[in-house]
């Protein structure tokens, strides 16, 4: 058995309540019990290092068709001028490059030197599951998981609007939602403009919560409800993962507020929160909303979120919400765009976009952001992401981490904004700095637990041993960029900013139960509407592990009686 001891760092572990100076024991690629007397094959000095548990995103668009729609797009994020860019000097990185789009191996060698071992994709259709679990799998070194979209597809619309306000069918609804995750082999559901993007192909061009779909006569409020109460039902640890209605539109706050009403206490999580924030207060009837959305989220424990942080520069937005990429792509910078339909499953708009620090709004944006982070109080409510690549490239984690942390660095950066946003907004007042506690409960622990893969995110025996060490640095900035070491399951995969091995990564899934009879059901829609075969859309784990690229198989436990 080899077993490596990392001595002498200040271990930072929240989901264990840890943070001292003391030594973590590796032994066959998880966390171990020291042993009185023993001899370790490798001890790593980490005096002056923090040591914590390696990052999770958990919602970063890494694979699937509209990945690949923005890598073709923005050709130009794929070269250094006319040129191609320079190859590699490291001969474990095959060439692969990019920013905004970056290619799979790309993704897989970023993340892991700023210390990350896993991510999720939030939006597999499920005709097009297949293809995002090769991409994932081709991503090296990260375990991996999708989220599958629903609510917008024309089957479990055509349900619930056959169930009626008592949604006499609901045990239909949950098993095809079952079903749905099962052959997909998802983690969970993402709901994209609950009922929109449908809506939209009916010519509807906004789809308020309470507003009703043309053709099937449901609304968001119903789809959101449908899909939480099936989900909490089945045992599916990760709650509800929603892109609301009206993302970007002022005074969206409104129906963000409306949609966790509709979910009657059940538990939710709310992604990219910050493109939903939004008032018409001020001459320019653009406000922030981001106190209502604090107070929201401190008076409802059963409810998360993930910020979606704007950062400067250029980026290439991304998005199964065909209604709301279609509004944008007159902004489109460069000029260009692509929309697509799906199946009639989902949708997907490709819009790139350049955030600028003198537009009001994007300066607004910018700051609604980092108000969230500071407003809601508790962090294990809240998951660091920037909705890469939509508010930015998940590159510039190292700097918002250095925002969250640095309120004087937070200021300077404050005070190149677009005046009028200086002027007015709250965000200069607030004088929280986030800990490091904090900030691993954000990229780590938290997103762990909100996951559902307790032995991820956390340094406690028996733990994987995925570890970040990073040298103390009063500029967190420059901190987090290049940790020391970064290990895979007990394997050292990068040192400072150097890579040093490429091992496939593992699979996250859930299989929740379900009755077999909605089998009758979907085979029939399949038939009449689909282009794949019935029999052919399931995924088996033989399968899976293929397109994987032979990485492990992690199912994740669906909750039981009392633990749901």
């Amino acid at each position: 058995m080899k077993s490596i001891l990392i001595r002498g760092g200040r271990v930072i572990d929240p989901a264990n309540r840890v943070d001292a100076v003391q030594d973590i024991v590796i032994r066959d690629g998880r966390i171990a019990a020291s042993i009185a007397g023993e001899t370790h094959d490798q001890t790593m000095d980490a005096e002056g290092c923090v040591v914590m548990a390696g990052g999770i995103d958990m919602h970063t668009h890494i694979g699937g068709g509209k990945v690949n729609l923005a890598r073709l797009l923005m050709a130009e994020d794929h070269r250094d001028g006319v040129n191609p860019f320079a190859l590699p000097a490291n001969a474990l990185e095959l060439a692969s490059c990019g920013s905004c789009a970056p290619g799979t191996l790309a993704t897989g060698y970023r993340y892991v030197e700023m210390g990350y071992t896993a991510a999720f994709e939030p939006a597999m259709v499920p005709s097009n599951a297949r293809h995002a679990h090769m991409e994932m799998g081709d991503v090296p070194v990260l375990d991996h998981g999708a989220y599958v979209m629903l609510g917008s597809d024309e089957l479990f619309l055509e349900l619930l609007s056959r169930g009626g306000p008592e949604l006499k069918n609901f045990e239909q609804i949950r098993d095809y939602t079952a079903w749905t995750i099962n052959a997909s082999k998802a983690m969970g559901v993402k709901v994209v403009n609950p009922g929109g993007i449908s809506a939209f192909k009916f010519n509807q061009r906004k789809l308020d919560v309470d507003e009703k779909h043309v053709h099937w006569e449901v609304t968001p409020r119903q789809v959101v409800h449908a899909l939480a109460r099936a989900l909490k039902e089945l045992g599916v640890p990760h709650p509800l993962h929603i892109h609301g209605s009206n993302l970007g539109v002022p005074g969206n706050i409104r129906s963000t507020l409306e949609t966790i009403a509709a979910l009657e206490g059940l538990p939710a999580h709310l992604t990219h929160i910050q493109f939903h924030a939004y008032g018409t207060e001020g001459p320019k009837k653009f406000s922030s909303a981001a106190l209502q959305i604090a107070e929201a989220v401190n008076a409802n424990p059963q409810i998360s979120i993930d910020v979606g942080q704007i950062m400067f520069g250029q980026t290439v937005t991304a998005s199964g919400d065909t209604m709301r990429q279609y509004a944008q792509s007159d902004l489109a910078n460069p000029r260009k765009w692509v929309g697509a339909d799906i199946e009639l499953m989902a949708g997907c708009g490709v819009v790139p976009f350049r955030y600028r620090e003198q537009s009001y709004v994007n300066a607004l944006q910018w700051v609604i952001g980092l108000e969230i982070f500071l407003l809601v109080r508790n962090p294990w409510q809240v998951v660091l992401t920037t909705d890469h690549p939509n508010g930015g490239p998940f590159t510039s984690y190292p700097h918002l981490i250095r925002l969250l942390m640095d309120r004087a660095f937070r200021e300077e950066q404050l005070a190149r904004l677009h005046p009028e946003v200086v002027a007015g907004c709250a965000l200069k007042s607030i004088t929280r700095e986030l800990t490091l506690d904090e900030i691993a409960v954000m990229t780590r622990a938290g997103p762990a637990r909100l996951l559902g893969i307790p032995g991820r995110g956390q340094l406690g025996v028996g733990a994987a041993a995925d570890i970040a060490i990073y040298r103390e640095n009063a500029d967190r900035e420059a901190m987090f960029r290049t940790p020391e070491w970064v290990f895979k399951d007990g394997t050292a995969v990068a040192r400072s900013g150097t890579l040093l091995a490429t091992p496939v990564g593992g699979t996250h899934f859930v299989e929740p139960g379900y009755d077999d009879a909605i089998e009758k059901t979907l085979r029939k829609h399949w038939q009449d509407h689909g282009a794949i075969n019935f029999d052919n859309v399931a995924i088996t784990h033989d399968e899976l592990c293929s397109c994987c690229n032979g990485g492990r198989l992690l199912p994740a436990e669906c909750f039981t009686g009392s633990e749901a």
